[in-house]
Formats: structure tokens, sequence, C-alpha cells
């Protein structure tokens, strides 16, 4: 079991499957609201690691999907500025346990990090929000 700070979009239905998915496998969630964290790039870039810029953007965000911002496109520093700007940019969820964080919800890479149970997952994919016209879910 892990203590989990869960930030979030209140009432994207996404984050909601996944706290569900994280409750079943035992842990414990810290929710905070992702669209009004005081964030700091530094803060921000500690979240995604190594991955590539691309994957750092919440790919049901309607400006992404329409691609008039094209993450593939964006260098990391003018990526961080557009988050801050606009949060909803940000893949979600961002999680933190003790000093160790990610950024999105891949269930391989949630299962590789604190584990998850398998039957809480079922068929679903917590990766990507269903609720895309309720502004960049």
């Amino acid at each position: 079991m892990a203590n989990v700070i869960f930030w979030e979009k209140p009432g994207c239905k996404g984050n909601a499957t996944q706290k569900e998915i994280l409750r079943a496998s035992g842990h414990q969630l810290e929710l905070r609201n992702l669209l009004t964290e005081p964030w700091t790039k530094e803060e921000l870039r500690n979240f995604f690691g190594d991955r590539p810029v691309a994957e750092w953007f919440n790919p049901s965000n309607p400006q992404i999907k329409s691609r008039e911002v094209v993450p593939e496109q964006i260098p990391a520093e003018k990526a961080l500025e557009m988050m801050l700007a606009e949060p909803l940019f940000i893949v979600r969820p961002l999680m933190q346990v003790g000093h160790s964080r990610l950024a999105g919800f891949d269930v391989q890479s949630v299962h590789n990090w604190i584990g998850l149970e398998a039957a809480a997952i079922g068929p679903r994919d917590p990766k990507n929000c269903p609720c895309v016209s309720q502004g960049g879910d």
C-alpha cells in the first residue's frame, strides 16, 4: 500500500476511474486540484522524467486533438510555459509517492511503480479520459 498524492481535474471521469483503481488496489489517496496548484517549471518537470515532451501533454485536450497544438514540435521549456499558463495541457493525473513522481496513468507503469490489483482494473483502459467535451479531459 502506498500513500499517493493525486493531482486531478475535479469532475474528470477518467480521474475518477483511476482513483477507484488505486483505492481498490489498497492505496491511500491525498487529492489535490491540478488546475489550482501553484506549479513551478521545476516542480512540474520532475513528473515527466525522461519521457518525450509529447507524452507530457493531455492527448484529450481539444487543442491537441484538433492539432492546433502539436506536442511533438514543442521544446521542453516552451511546453512547461504552456502548462503553467494552461494546466489543462498537463497529462493527468500527476502522482507522487515519497519523492517519486509519475505523470499519466499507464497501467503497466503504475503497476511497476506501486502495484495494482488486476481485478481492480478489469477490461477498462484508465489511461485515456472519455470526457473530451468537458474542457480538455
